[in-house]
């Protein structure tokens, strides 16, 4: 199916969480001077327009970034994300959301390389046109990162942040995620991968962490951000979560400083809370 745009979703709750721990990932791998490579395996188109088209319809960056824009007491790692958002708005005012693959590429040093992925033909075309100008640096392909992902590991510099980002419209991308996961390992053990995937109240949304759970990794940390009550119903999102295999040391303390501050700034009702998980494996 190839019915899903993130440009509705562009700039949400879920895109906070995702793309302020995708900073942090990118830092942490930019600490030694040895190159690492980027790899998106579902990029979207880049970078999204706030004020016109598809973004507009629900406006769901209202309760997303524009709560974060012109607050004075952000966290550091939060502070640190917002000001990418930032650089992309010179004029003060929020118009565009830069998409994991464009934040990325704001935090690229000339030795590093991304490999991008993306099937719909339309976000593909605007993704090219998006990083037309550095292909030296940066790889596309019109294709589904699960499938092309394995051809990929490792990567020569045996350093890597994957991310793994579908649309969870066929509940089958649940159980790709983790297919797509043990064939990583297999070939790239050291490497890290973050998942994101929503909170929803289908099962295949509430087992996926207690299945990635089960993989063989040295570690790995789960973050999860519900910013409402589920609905009585039991349709739509009501927050999303990350988990992320072979974490930085340092990101369990830095999201235990921002996650109760998301919770008050971007929770909706009473339902809003966080999660946070660690394991490190020693056997």
């Amino acid at each position: 199916m190839l019915s899903y745009r993130h440009a509705f979703h562009a700039g949400n709750h879920a895109d906070v969480l995702k793309h302020f721990i995708e900073v942090q990932l990118l830092r942490y791998l930019a600490q030694k001077d040895k190159p690492y490579w980027y790899i998106d395996t579902h990029a979207g188109a880049g970078c999204y327009e706030l004020d016109t088209g598809y973004a507009t319809q629900n406006a769901e960056f209202e309760s997303g970034i524009a709560r974060l824009w012109n607050r004075d007491d952000l966290p550091a790692p939060l502070h640190d994300y917002v000001a990418l958002v930032k650089k992309l708005n010179p004029a003060g005012e929020l118009k565009l959301y830069p998409g994991s693959p464009l934040i990325a590429h704001e935090l690229l040093r000339e030795q590093d390389r991304m490999r991008l992925f993306e099937l719909h033909p339309t976000d593909h075309e605007i993704l090219q046109e998006n990083f037309a100008a550095d292909s030296r640096r940066v790889l596309l392909q019109k294709a589904d990162g699960f499938g092309a992902l394995k051809a990929l590991l490792p990567p020569p510099p045996r350093r890597a942040l994957v991310l793994i980002d579908p649309p969870y419209e066929e509940k089958q991308d649940y159980q790709r995620v983790g297919t797509a996961l043990n064939e990583g390992l297999k070939r790239f053990a050291n490497g890290v991968y973050a998942v994101w995937y929503p909170q929803l109240q289908r099962s295949e949304s509430r087992q996926l962490p207690q299945q990635l759970k089960q993989l063989e990794v040295k570690s790995w940390l789960h973050v999860s951000l519900n910013v409402q009550t589920p609905s009585a119903e039991g349709f739509g999102m009501h927050g999303s979560g990350m988990f992320i295999l072979n974490p930085p040391w340092t990101l369990h303390d830095e999201l235990k400083q921002v996650m109760p501050y998301l919770v008050q700034v971007l929770g909706q009702d009473e339902g809003a809370e966080f999660e946070l998980e660690y394991k490190e494996n020693n056997n």
